[in-house]
């Protein structure tokens, strides 16, 4: 690594981006607002808002991540790495935006068969309680019809 670049490693639970990737400066955005590391930069820690980080490497190509916040650590002034839930890369802003709504799609789509299997489920314990609940009611004989009757 030279002396006058910075490396950058970013990671989400389930998977490291870039691993030690030589850049020039890097761009990303936090509470009080947008702002760069450049080599040199004083140790500094902060949370990200979910945001695109951008950053520029040694051949002046510029490249760009989505992240849904997460953690932002420089250390030694040369050394960038940022921690965060999700992460979609891109080397273009329009690549990016179609790989967010793409992701967007997918979640949505999760989150919408997750609350189909929640309600499959609630409504099979339903009925196996109702299993339950009408024999007792009708042993006993008086109120089988009441409450048979409510619970159907």
């Amino acid at each position: 690594m030279s002396a006058t670049r910075l490396t950058l490693t970013l990671a989400t639970p389930s998977r490291v981006w870039f691993d030690a990737v030589e850049i020039v400066s890097l761009r990303a955005e936090d509470d009080s607002g947008s702002f760069g590391i450049r080599t040199g930069h004083a140790d500094f820690v902060t949370l990200l808002t979910p945001s695109v980080v951008r950053w520029t490497c040694a051949d002046d190509s510029i490249h760009y991540c989505a992240v849904d916040g997460g953690v932002l650590l420089v250390s030694h002034g040369t050394e960038v790495s940022i921690a965060c839930r999700e992460a979609v890369p891109g080397d273009s802003l329009e690549g990016l935006e179609q790989g967010v709504r793409s992701r967007h799609v997918i979640e949505a789509d999760a989150a919408r068969r997750a609350r189909v299997e929640q309600l499959q489920l609630h409504a099979r314990a339903v009925r196996q309680m109702l299993r339950y609940l009408r024999p007792r009611a009708d042993a006993d004989g008086a109120g089988a019809d009441s409450i048979g009757g409510m619970l159907r």
